[in-house]
């Protein structure tokens, strides 16, 4: 069982509705199956799970995560199907969410400025789709990115955030930070009018920024970055999407030197 996966104490079972409404107010919403297995096997703190069909939850387990089974049977309280709906936003097809403990700013903010650093940071500036947030996260954790950092309004820790990365938030670094607070190393932007990617070599202490899905790089971020690089495209196609434009970078740091942990 994950040491860092806390089990529910008696009370949490007994009234478990009220246990998570008195818990809901500071937790991250671990929202399906995915998240919870992402997030206990890598460490999550999680106050409390719940599960419309438990059998069927461990059952997943026993298919697709029998290292973290273990854990999620001590973890998974089941509640009926119309109590775990009420609890959550936008039910899931799994039928199961959990709340969990969000990481320390001061353990991320460590992470993110350790150097050496071994793999880089991913920078989204201005991101504004929840969504496509939770999946550069998503990438980014399998990438073995050191971190995502977010610059602007939006909550890298937003349920939607977090349910579009699928609970990946708890196996790397994702802080929100001004451009004035970005951690050390070179600054790599992607942009179009950019050095082709394909001639450069990534280094594994950079910074990789992305501006924003509708309008690009910010004047701050553009000041900061050392280098501008532009991914391949085909002539009168406008731009790729935020998730795919990281899944390419990464991707060329990762085949020409850079690897998973």
């Amino acid at each position: 069982m994950n040491d860092h996966a806390r089990t529910p104490g008696p009370e949490n079972q007994a009234d478990p509705v009220s246990a998570w409404r008195r818990l809901a107010g500071g937790a991250v919403l671990l929202d399906g199956f995915h998240a919870l297995k992402h997030a206990v096997r890598f460490g999550a703190e999680v106050r409390i799970a719940l599960a419309a069909d438990r059998g069927a939850a461990l059952a997943l387990a026993d298919e697709l995560a029998p290292d973290v089974r273990e854990a999620l049977a001590a973890l998974l309280t089941e509640v009926p199907h119309a109590t775990y709906a009420s609890l959550v936003p936008r039910p899931h097809p799994t039928a199961v969410a959990a709340l969990a403990v969000r990481p320390s700013r001061a353990d991320h903010l460590a992470r993110l400025a350790h150097r050496p650093r071994t793999a880089p940071v991913v920078v989204l500036d201005n991101p504004r789709n929840l969504g496509n947030a939770g999946a550069v996260i998503r990438l980014a954790a399998g990438f073995g990115a050191t971190g995502v950092v977010t610059t602007g309004t939006l909550d890298p820790w937003h349920p939607t955030v977090v349910r579009g990365g699928a609970g990946l938030h708890f196996a790397t670094a994702v802080e929100r930070l001004t451009v004035a607070e970005l951690p050390p190393g070179p600054v790599f932007a992607l942009d179009p009018e950019g050095e082709d990617i394909r001639s450069l070599k990534l280094p594994d202490d950079a910074l990789l920024a992305f501006g924003s899905e509708r309008n690009g790089l910010s004047p701050e971020l553009r000041a900061r970055a050392d280098h501008l690089v532009a991914l391949p495209m085909r002539p009168q196609v406008s731009s790729y999407n935020l998730a795919t434009s990281a899944a390419m970078t990464l991707y060329h740091w990762s085949a020409t030197g850079g690897a998973p942990a």
